[in-house]
């Protein structure tokens, strides 16, 4: 290819940056111009035909065509009669294409389109429906046939995945145009995996660290679950590195990550670290956690708003927002960030930083407790180191059931008794005021309704001011919380029992998983009813029958749109074509193996021209 001009200019345009970018740019249908062995009525026949006569009658233009010695085709024009009364003549030989149909006995085609030589004995890739367009890739790819075949190898695709690939551009007989599912779906994975390789970047640590948590967790009250135990195995392999670690460490709801987050600054002790928290319920839950079972000997600090610089002279600084405005934060060779998904990326950001040295960078911790799909895991690894943590410490004892409306005078029931074993409950609403949108009562409406026939109500949502205080005197205190998605749950809640979701099928799977994730914290008998008016909606009687966020996660992709990946720390909006990352698993243990991989395919042709290979002799 001498001129790659238009080609660069395509993948300019389009923002490829791979060459299954460029392949992956299937066509929309393909256009048969192979000659016809036989006439086949009501379809697409593509003739060599003898132009016998023609006439011009009322703007009607008529050409005969003898297809064989016997066998006539009568030509219909409607549309450019002076142009093609010109262009055809008696005499000449001429290929024709269009759908043929029995009128009155006779074959007919209405307006049949005129092929050049050179049009014939292909299968002609179709990319748009704009003519325009279509012509200008369809030249894009005439071009590229040579640089395909260099460059197709360096995909990690094997030989036969190559050829299914290539031949879908350059077809040469029906068959090549069937698509290979499988082949598409781990091109689409190894693309995007590929990708995500070239995203990453290391950074020398500030130091390895190689402390010695081991008697932390043996003086532990209970045992930590194997997941727990490899993934702080994860962890101290990475801190002992002289590279910059990135992990991200996802699990579900009450699966243990404080205890990882205590035996990590365990790793990292002598030397300093520090935890970042969303709130300062959350930051004094933390450090409360790491006086009560951190050996005495590591020094831990609070830092919120206000707090005083003292503060920061510790071997183990926990704190909120409040961090990103100190000013003289000490070097820690260990950054933590507890749900990392409620800080944006500049904060995270702002915070290593601060911490950094020259051109080192600390060791990068970030914790999650929103599950996601061991796909879009294995996908993410590619880009930042990922554990999962999946075993739950105690099984949970959590009912869950979907309601409507006929079962509420149950539900009240359910509530009092809740509330006479000095069991809390807490009412999620869609909305704080009312609204025609919405087809349920809002925190406004509901709540004289509950006021009037309990006690010690307490009512907060996301933009209180005092929700922290609320929530910190309900817990002391309360009976019955009401409150919207949006409220930070997250504070621990030991007599939590019940929860009702009002309107629980406008929430996301995951969303819902969150809010049943706090009752049933200690291991009471507990209960989530989901409150809706469709009470046969499938996702949520799905979501009755587990309580693994992962298979929660793994429901959501396949009831949403299973071609995205949505996780904006790390990436938005990725859509995948073919890859169905509910179902795929496989296909993305395939593609992640070929990535690490450093055998390379290569693409090997027979020696055939294409346009003139044998097998388009057979249809001429």
């Amino acid at each position: 290819m001498d001129n790659l001009t238009d080609f660069e200019k395509f993948f300019e345009d389009r923002n490829y940056s791979t060459i299954l970018d460029f392949v992956l740019t299937l066509p929309i249908d393909y256009q048969d111009n192979r000659i016809s062995h036989k006439i086949t009525l009501n379809q697409t026949n593509t003739l060599k035909a003898i132009i016998v006569k023609k006439s011009v009658k009322n703007g009607i233009l008529r050409v005969y065509f003898r297809i064989s010695i016997t066998k006539m085709v009568t030509g219909i024009f409607f549309n450019a009669v002076n142009y093609y009364n010109r262009l055809l003549e008696p005499e000449d030989v001429v290929y024709i294409q269009g759908v043929i149909k029995n009128y009155k006995g006779f074959y007919q085609i209405v307006q049949p389109k005129i092929l050049q030589e050179n049009q014939v004995r292909k299968i002609v890739p179709i990319y748009s429906k704009d003519r325009r367009y279509n012509r200008l890739i369809s030249n894009i790819f005439k071009e590229a046939r040579d640089f395909l075949k260099e460059r197709l190898p360096e995909s990690k695709l094997n030989q036969d995945e190559m050829k299914n690939l290539y031949f879908l551009h350059y077809p040469r007989d029906i068959e090549d145009t069937k698509i290979d599912t499988k082949t598409l779906k781990l091109a689409e994975a190894l693309n995007h995996l590929e990708k995500l390789s070239k995203k990453r970047r290391d950074f020398k640590a500030i130091e390895s660290l190689n402390g010695d948590e081991s008697k932390f967790i043996k003086n532990l009250p209970f045992e930590l679950t194997g997941d727990q135990k490899r993934a702080i195995a994860d962890i101290k392999r990475d801190l002992g590195s002289k590279k910059a670690t990135r992990r991200l460490i996802i699990g579900d709801v009450g699966s243990g990550k404080t205890m990882v987050i205590l035996a990590s600054a365990m790793v990292a002790y002598p030397k300093k670290s520090i935890l970042m928290a969303p709130t300062s319920i959350l930051a004094v839950q933390l450090y409360q956690e790491a006086q009560k079972f951190l050996p005495k000997e590591v020094k831990v600090s609070l830092v919120k708003q206000g707090s005083s610089n003292k503060n920061l002279d510790a071997d183990f600084i926990i704190g909120t927002h409040a961090l990103l405005f100190k000013e003289n934060l000490p070097e820690a060779p260990l950054i933590m960030i507890d749900e990392q998904h409620r800080f944006g990326t500049k904060q995270r950001a702002l915070l290593e930083r601060l911490v950094s040295t020259g051109e080192k960078r600390p060791h990068f911790l970030q914790f999650s407790a929103t599950p996601i799909p061991r796909t879009q895991a294995m996908m993410l690894s590619k880009l930042i180191d990922v554990t999962l943590i999946e075993e739950i410490p105690f099984k949970k004892k959590v009912e869950t059931k979907v309601i409507g409306r006929a079962d509420f005078p149950k539900l009240l029931e359910k509530i009092k008794e809740e509330i006479s074993k000095n069991h809390q409950i807490l009412i999620i609403y869609p909305l704080v005021e009312e609204s025609q949108a919405v087809p349920y009562q809002s925190i406004d409406e509901g709540r004289a309704f509950w006021e009037s026939r309990f006690e010690k109500v307490y009512v907060t949502h996301g933009k209180d001011r005092d929700k922290e205080d609320i929530l910190l005197k309900f817990r002391e205190d309360g009976n019955i919380l009401l409150a919207t998605t949006v409220v930070e749950v997250g504070i621990s809640l030991p007599r939590l029992t019940l929860i009702v979701i009002v309107g629980a099928e406008r929430l996301g799977l995951a969303t819902l998983h969150q809010l049943r994730g706090r009752v049933g914290r200690v291991g009471l008998d507990s209960f989530c009813y989901l409150f809706t008016n469709d009470t046969e909606n499938r996702r949520l009687k799905a979501f009755c029958k587990t309580t693994s966020g992962f298979d929660i996660a793994k429901l959501d992709l396949k009831f949403r749109n299973a071609g995205d990946i949505l996780d904006g720390t790390i990436q938005s909006g990725v859509k995948f074509k073919w890859l169905n990352l509910a179902e795929d698993e496989d296909i993305i243990e395939e593609a992640k193996r070929r990535i690490n991989s450093k055998v390379t395919y290569k693409l090997l042709f027979e020696d055939y021209d294409i346009v003139s290979c044998s097998l388009y002799h057979r249809f001429i």
